[in-house]
């Protein structure tokens, strides 16, 4: 088996560069940092992975914890998408930023050469095995932070066989529910290994600055009219969503629709839907003081790192990837910014927080374009109600605070034991 995925590996590394060479430009220096090359990084750091923007969000709460104890420590944060390449670069200060290196005998020993961490801490759930062996045999402690593992995931792992068993050997695995340890207890981890933290986006509080950014998209785009948001919807998403909007304007016929798809390269296609449907919609990165925005129904939200702060100009909020079965995104955003907030059924990435925000009042389920229609009508009639929906979101979330502290706690002993 791992002959197989060595050999898997080996073919599809070439094919993904070749992919992110022609077809999206890779940017100077990220092929190389794939394989493992990049400039030495000095002070043996803490090295964080966060595949991509939701992960980066949740590091960088972990950072700012981290910092706030000792200001010196030098932190290494990889990631591998480039959106959250971008989302990390973007968290400025002092902080070192490459693509983590594909799983690859020769990439991964460059990597672990040039950047030499103390401690390693995957945020989520990645499994490399050859990257998790080669931390292993450099004595590099490991951890799983905010480790989820779904019963479909886990059964997926469990065909490699003993892979994934030798991958976990000597991890520390904080997971976010006693049935996600359960999960990575079967698939290998040692019992003594895990501990049971909670969900660290519970933590997660609102940048600095929002309100006041929000309050500027508010008065640009909607001034004196009903405005809610769709945040990080998927193609066949995007049509369930643009036929409720019209038939919320069918009741308010001012309402502004910001549409933001989870992957603003599909702004095209988002765009020639709304042309089919005679929808007059603003593009967000091409809107000029000389638009008019009452003109518009649909603002389409075609930029990175602005969707939260559009959030908190909304009146109400509609979380993506839950009407199609991608299992949905952050619902905490909008509950932090205490935003009524709707999602679809298909929740299953995200299914906790779900249940806790459905459960106390802060959060609705809308199975299909009636439905999200009906409810995103009925919160932008009524400021007293959604008020009401955002303050439980608020309350349960600050219920459930405490994996944040929970980890640090974990992390310390482990982050003395490396001190250089």
């Amino acid at each position: 088996m791992d002959f197989l995925y060595l050999l898997v590996v080996y073919l599809a590394a070439p094919v993904h560069a070749a992919f992110l060479t022609v077809r999206k430009r890779s940017a100077p220096g990220e092929l190389a940092e794939r394989f493992g090359f990049g400039r030495p990084i000095d002070g043996a750091p803490l090295w964080i992975h966060a595949a991509s923007v939701g992960e980066v969000q949740l590091a960088a709460g972990l950072v700012r914890a981290l910092r706030a104890r000792d200001p010196s420590l030098p932190i290494l944060l990889t990631v591998f998408t480039r959106t959250g390449a971008a989302r990390a670069i973007a968290l400025g200060g002092d902080l070192s930023v490459r693509y983590l290196p594909y799983d690859l005998p020769g990439a991964v020993h460059r990597f672990l050469e040039r950047t030499r961490p103390r401690l390693a801490v995957v945020l989520e759930t990645e499994l490399w095995p050859t990257l998790y062996r080669a931390c292993r045999r450099r004595q590099i402690k490991l951890m799983i932070a905010n480790a989820r593992l779904s019963s479909r995931s886990a059964r997926s792992y469990r065909r490699f066989g003993a892979l994934f068993r030798r991958t976990l050997a000597g991890v520390t695995v904080a997971a976010q529910t006693h049935e996600d340890a359960h999960r990575f207890r079967a698939l290998g981890a040692a019992a003594d290994h895990i501990h049971v933290i909670g969900n660290l986006k519970f933590d997660s509080t609102p940048p600095a600055g929002l309100a006041a950014r929000a309050a500027r998209l508010r008065e640009r785009y909607a001034p004196g009219r009903p405005m809610w948001v769709a945040g990080s919807t998927h193609p066949g998403e995007e049509e369930i969503v643009i036929a409720a909007h019209a038939q919320v304007r069918k009741r308010l016929p001012q309402a502004l629709l910001v549409l933001a798809p989870r992957h603003p390269q599909r702004c095209d296609a988002v765009a020639a839907l709304l042309a089919a449907d005679h929808l007059p919609y603003l593009r967000h990165s091409r809107a000029t003081a000389a638009d008019i925005p009452a003109a518009a129904a649909v603002l389409l939200l075609d930029t990175l790192g602005e969707l939260q702060d559009f959030y908190g100009a909304a009146d109400a909020v509609f979380v993506g990837g839950s009407l199609v079965p991608i299992g949905g995104h952050n619902l905490l955003e909008p509950a932090a910014l205490g935003r009524a907030l709707a999602t679809g059924p298909h929740v299953f990435n995200t299914a906790q927080i779900a249940d806790v925000l459905v459960a106390c009042g802060g959060a609705r389920i809308v199975p299909d374009a009636p439905a999200l229609a009906s409810c995103m009508s009925a919160w932008l009639l009524d400021a007293t109600e959604r008020a009401r929906v955002g303050a439980r979101a608020q309350t349960a979330l600050e219920a459930n605070r405490g994996a944040l502290a929970r980890l640090l706690e974990l992390l310390e002993p482990l982050l003395d034991a490396a001190r250089p």
